[in-house]
This record gives structure tokens, C-alpha cells and sequence, in this order.
């Protein structure tokens, strides 16, 4: 299967950070299903997947959103979906920790040998390449930068069949994941927040796409 390269970069064009959404628009649960399940299916480093996507539908909680988070005031209520992005702790991405050896074995379905190859190989990247671990704020970035890689597919998914988003960082990091683990939205040992997206379709039409030119941001190197 392939699709138009013309398609792909009308995409690409046609999404942008959504500033206002129609409240009176909602995404169908298929199509919604849709973009929640090219993140699900996202490429990530080692394929632990380190993420979850909490789809907020509760009321309270988008008002609580909406007066914490500034980035989201003008989004949360009016955008036909929210999600918010959590990532795992960097205690239950341990080499010898029970999710990461779940991964290997129920998941990847790795032989025990070839298991024990891969753990090794994970165990360096994480002590030594990358140094994460003993060092939990480096681990959660890294957990971070997989969980954009979801959000951006589902951009881009989104933007496929001709719906709209906003990936939103503005919020009080701290204050805003204190508040979700209050409400019982996840347990803090296990997870954290780390970005939030709101989905749904544009209330007014956005400005001419800016960037900047291809020459000044690709350099081939020879």
C-alpha cells in the first residue's frame, strides 16, 4: 500500500496549532480510534512503548485542566477530544524491572536467550550510552522524547483526514501531574505527565503556514 506523496504533504500543510476549536463538531469514535491507534502503534527506543494515553471525557477534570493549564484554558473545553500523555517512571524502565522484562517476554515474545542478549544491550544504553540511569530527571526526558513521537503521529494522522490539533506544553509541569494523581487519574510511582493534545475541528481558518527554507535547515553532508 502507498500513499500520494502530494497526500501526505497536504497533511502537512493543512495542520497546524489549532487556537480555537467548534464546540458544536465531534469526532466520530471510529476516526478518533483511528489517531489514538497510530500512536499505539509508534515506533519506540528498544519498543517499551513507555507511554499512555489518558482520553479525558470527565468534566471536572477538563474545568480543573482549564484553570491550571494556560495553554489548554482556550482549547479544553470547546475541542472534541483531550488527551493527555503520560510516560512511565524511570524506576519501572529498569533493565531487571518487572514492565521491561514483561515487554521482552509477553509482548516481543523474545526467546529467553536472545532475551538475555537484549537486556544486555538495554542495560548499557541505559548505565552507559545514554546515562539514565541513577539519574531519574535524564530518564524521564528520554521517556518524554518517545511519547513525542506518538503525539506526533497522531498529529499527523489526524491531520490525514481532515482533523485538526494542538499539542499543548502550557502548563505548570509539577502542579498540573500533582493534580492528576489527586484525582486518581494514575499513581505517581508509576507514571508522569509529560504532554497534553487536544483534537477536534477549527473554529475560524489559521494564517498562511511560516517555515523556514528547506536550504536553511538540510545540509548534506558528503
Amino acid at each position: 500500500m502507498t500513499i500520494s506523496k502530494t497526500d501526505i504533504l497536504n497533511a502537512f500543510h493543512y495542520r497546524h496549532a489549532c487556537k480555537a476549536y467548534d464546540p458544536t463538531k465531534k469526532i466520530s469514535d471510529e476516526d478518533f480510534r483511528f489517531i489514538l491507534e497510530t500512536g499505539r502503534l509508534s515506533p519506540s527506543s528498544f519498543g517499551f512503548e513507555p507511554w499512555k494515553f489518558l482520553v479525558i471525557e470527565n468534566q471536572k477534570i477538563k474545568e480543573l485542566i482549564r484553570d491550571i493549564a494556560w495553554g489548554a484554558k482556550d482549547k479544553v473545553m470547546d475541542c472534541s477530544h483531550f488527551v493527555v500523555v503520560l510516560v512511565r517512571q524511570p524506576e519501572t524502565l529498569l533493565t531487571d524491572g518487572e514492565y521491561v522484562q514483561h515487554m521482552m517476554q509477553d509482548v516481543h515474545h523474545i526467546p529467553e536467550d536472545m532475551r538475555k542478549i537484549r537486556q544486555h544491550f538495554y542495560r548499557t544504553f541505559t548505565e552507559q550510552d545514554f546515562a539514565l540511569t541513577g539519574n531519574s530527571n535524564a530518564f524521564y526526558h528520554w521517556a518524554c522524547r518517545q511519547s513525542y513521537i506518538a503525539m506526533a503521529n497522531m498529529l499527523t494522522s489526524a491531520a490525514m483526514i481532515g482533523i485538526d490539533s494542538t499539542p499543548i506544553e502550557g502548563f505548570p509541569l509539577e502542579k498540573m501531574d500533582q493534580l492528576f494523581v489527586k484525582q486518581g487519574l494514575y499513581d505517581s510511582k508509576t507514571y508522569k505527565l509529560s504532554v497534553m493534545i487536544a483534537f477536534g475541528y477549527r473554529l475560524n481558518q489559521p494564517k498562511v503556514k511560516t517555515r523556514q527554507a528547506f536550504e536553511d535547515v538540510v545540509e548534506w553532508v558528503k
